[in-house]
């Protein structure tokens, strides 16, 4: 390892960075130097315009190249501490897209379809509290409070706890599903000892349950926390309350599930029905009283008649 990549790490680690997000930050600069096979001290930020353009053309997706630019941006920032480069290094605009939410129904043909036992509750509790896939595996015993019916979810992304509620109904099939495989400590272990259940694995989980259910719709794990979501507000949650049971920062970032949601739909009028419906008879208004004639115009304006 590079002094100058294990000063970037240690950079990250002071300012109590995730592992993942340290992960990347490097990969993008590990990117950049490979790019121009030149250590990245010595790049000026036109290089590193011509390398956002070089991803923009490989049609790297928008997260990614937002991913990549944020790391870069740290990188020269904090670790080289050349502010000149950073203010040159762009983000690039993210389209706005709805996100995929499932009906009730369909919510529920998932969870039929899914594998009894493991998969099953996983998918439920996943859907349930609204879980973020990394936040669903790390779930530990622990983590459930059953007398006060709350479940702590620990290091949520920004480093984050916050609780969410836990129902009844919940409590009662992690009971059964302890009693079943007596998981510790991890509510969903893995496949290697001592180690909880990858995010791969939920994905695939999600995957074959999808597929068995016949959704044509492009299901994700995610996709059950914006069905969560969107849910609750068309139940008439409060939307402060959904930002909190999220643990979105921002409340935008909450908001757009207003646009997701039918409740807001609800009352609007079908217009095609308003325009086919018949139109009444209106009664002719009466006629007017005789009027005097204007008088005969002048003969120069005869062409008028």
């Amino acid at each position: 390892m590079t002094p100058l990549r294990q000063r970037l790490i240690d950079d990250l680690r002071l300012r109590n960075y995730s592992p993942r997000t340290i992960e990347a930050y490097v990969a993008a600069v590990v990117k950049l130097t490979r790019h121009f096979r030149l250590a990245p001290d010595q790049l000026d930020a036109e290089q590193v315009r011509l390398f956002q353009l070089h991803l923009v053309a490989q049609r790297v997706s928008c997260s990614l190249l937002n991913q990549v630019t944020a790391g870069l941006r740290f990188f020269y920032a904090v670790t080289l501490g050349r502010p000149d480069v950073v203010a040159k290094i762009a983000y690039g605009k993210r389209p706005r897209k709805l996100p995929t939410v499932l009906a009730p129904d369909e919510v529920s043909r998932l969870f039929d379809a899914a594998a009894e036992g493991r998969d099953r509750v996983l998918l439920r509790t996943a859907y349930a509290l609204g879980l973020r896939v990394s936040e669903l595996v790390a779930l530990r015993l622990g983590d459930i409070d059953a007398a006060r019916g709350l479940v702590v979810v620990r290091h949520g992304k920004g480093a984050k706890d916050r609780l969410v509620p836990l129902s009844a109904r919940l409590l009662a099939e992690l009971r059964d599903y302890w009693q079943d495989r007596r998981p510790r400590p991890w509510l969903f272990p893995g496949g290697r000892r001592g180690r909880h259940l990858t995010a791969a694995g939920v994905q695939r989980a999600v995957q074959r349950a999808a597929v068995r259910a016949g959704l044509t719709k492009r299901v994700s794990p995610h996709t059950l926390r914006h069905s969560y979501a969107t849910h609750l507000l068309e139940a008439g949650c409060d939307l402060l309350v959904i930002q909190r049971l999220l643990g979105h920062k921002d409340l935008k970032t909450t908001a757009r599930y207003l646009h997701c949601g039918t409740q807001q739909r609800g009352h609007a009028p079908s217009l095609l029905d308003w325009v086919a419906r018949p139109t009444l008879a209106v009664p002719a208004a009466p006629a007017p009283p005789d009027r005097p004639q204007p008088p005969a115009p002048q003969e120069e304006f005869a062409w008028l008649r």
